[in-house]
């Protein structure tokens, strides 16, 4: 892996400056471009929810199955 690390900084390091520059000016404009994507992603589904926060309390599976069984049991009786 340092050989391909070393390699490829060399490779880099063999372009000329301003090739170098407009490399890091086309992937920065790529990043904020995928950035202010998402951004507006969340933004678009946060303000299209229509869904409020629903706080309820956690039902144990156990403790239901338990029940679903007594249930059963005094039917049978």
């Amino acid at each position: 892996m340092d050989k391909w690390l070393d390699k490829q900084d060399k490779r880099w390091q063999a372009l000329p400056i301003r090739k170098q520059h407009r490399y890091t000016l086309y992937f920065f404009a790529v990043y904020l471009l995928i950035t202010a994507v998402v951004i507006a992603k969340i933004l678009d589904d946060a303000g299209t929810s229509q869904k409020g926060m629903v706080i309820e309390p956690i039902e144990n599976p156990a403790l239901k199955n338990l029940e679903t069984n007594k249930n059963r049991i005094d039917e049978r009786k």
